[in-house]
């Protein structure tokens, strides 16, 4: 087995369950490990330093049709997910994912519809998580973020004061 592994945290864990492990931290560095190593599994961020890790499911897709790839973001929205899946990924995680659900992604039978998440984020874990991921896109700036999602000023003061839900 193979993987190219992009999270620097996990690279011992995986060695552990007997994977061979590669990481790269940019775009560049993981086209080149790709065309070197041709890994039958990989798990990419969708931001890396320089770039898309989109482009490193491209590649890793066009040197092994075979290969499963899971792609993990913190940024996740429907369109990026859909090109993760066009260009080749078997699942989509968010961030924070757990590696036991990393690994069961990876390992899934593709005849096989994936099993539900044991402990999927709350709706409202999720709203809170999306509202606080664009005020940080727009610099932490309250009246940019309201704007961009069409809410109340006062409203999302209000949201951004208050702890995150469960």
């Amino acid at each position: 087995m193979m993987t190219i592994l992009l999270e620097k945290d996990w690279q011992e864990l995986w060695k552990k369950k007997g994977f061979e492990v590669f990481q790269a931290e940019s775009v560049q560095k993981g086209v080149e490990s790709v065309k070197s190593k041709k890994p039958g599994f990989a798990v990419v961020d969708l931001r890396l330093g320089d770039g898309n890790g989109l482009e490193v499911v491209k590649e890793i897709q066009s040197s092994n049709n075979d290969s499963r790839i899971i792609m993990l973001t913190g940024y996740g929205n429907i369109p990026t997910a859909v090109a993760a899946i066009k260009e080749g990924a078997i699942d989509y995680l968010a961030k924070p994912a757990d590696a036991e659900d990393v690994e069961k992604a990876l390992l899934a039978d593709p005849a096989k519809k994936a099993a539900p998440p044991e402990n999927p984020m709350s709706a409202d874990r999720v709203k809170w998580e999306h509202i606080h991921r664009v005020f940080e896109l727009c610099n932490r700036n309250v009246s940019e973020t309201a704007r961009r999602l069409k809410m109340h000023r006062r409203t999302l003061q209000r949201i951004l004061s208050k702890r995150s839900p469960r």
